[in-house]
């Protein structure tokens, strides 16, 4: 199947935009070959300022309508207990405001951006697809995150080259309690690294300290600010740390 075949038999659809690269690449090609295509983005207490300024850009120069959903996932007592399947309970109610929106917009198909190269196993949010009929279409067409780079390159996409990231819960320990105070800190310390022109790192908790992650070729940037980094992240944190298991 290819992805002009699958909107062939689905000419109307929602999209799940979360404005990373794959549902960006998504929301592109059924603006081409839809009738019509809404973009739905979910806003909780998980996503940055960015992710939802990357999604309204790109809808603009796509021309597509795009629908903000806002839920309360901390409001969720096992989501904000934060257990290892956090993810699976968030999807659900990610998808079922997503869903309930774009039901009530008259959209029956909803579509995600999950793509060839995810793995099921390490991503226990996908669980959470079937149990609300989520198509897949990348998935069902073979497509992986390279060809989706590739092809969002091609097509002009400023989101082509835009690191992955994961949502702010991550960055807090299973067993741990989220909270917006947690959250918060970790937007701003990642706001402010992003600031220095770090890409593709992480800010975690440690107990009450920061531990930052970064690929290998960012750890000159990270000792060469190091003074307005601890002066920053101690804003927020007891302590501020490198950790030399560096993203890969």
């Amino acid at each position: 199947m290819t992805l002009n075949d699958f909107f062939d038999e689905h000419p109307k659809v929602a999209v799940a935009f979360s404005g990373g690269v794959d549902s960006a690449y998504l929301l592109y090609v059924a603006k081409q070959y839809c009738a019509e295509v809404r973009a739905y983005f979910l806003k909780s207490e998980f996503q940055p300022q960015f992710e939802l300024n990357d999604a309204i850009r790109l809808a603009k120069e796509l021309d597509v309508t795009l629908r903000i959903v806002s839920i309360d996932v901390l409001s969720s007592e096992i989501v904000a207990n934060n257990p290892a399947d956090r993810c699976h309970h968030c999807k659900r109610l990610t998808f079922q405001a997503i869903r309930q929106a774009a039901s009530n917009d008259g959209f029956s198909v909803l579509i995600d951006g999950t793509n060839a190269s995810d793995d099921p196993e390490k991503r226990p949010g996908m669980w959470a697809i079937s149990e609300f009929s989520v198509l897949s279409p990348l998935r069902e067409c073979g497509l992986t995150k390279a060809d989706i780079r590739q092809l969002s390159k091609e097509a002009g996409l400023f989101t082509w080259d835009k690191p992955a990231y994961a949502c702010l819960a991550t960055r807090v320990p299973f067993g741990e309690r989220i909270t917006e105070e947690k959250l918060s800190a970790t937007e701003a310390s990642e706001d402010f690294l992003m600031s220095l022109g770090l890409i593709n790192f992480r800010v975690r908790r440690f107990g009450n300290a920061a531990k930052i992650q970064v690929t290998p070729d960012q750890i000159g940037k990270i000792i060469e600010n190091r003074e307005i980094i601890l002066s920053e992240l101690k804003k927020n944190y007891a302590d501020v740390m490198l950790d030399l298991k560096v993203r890969e």
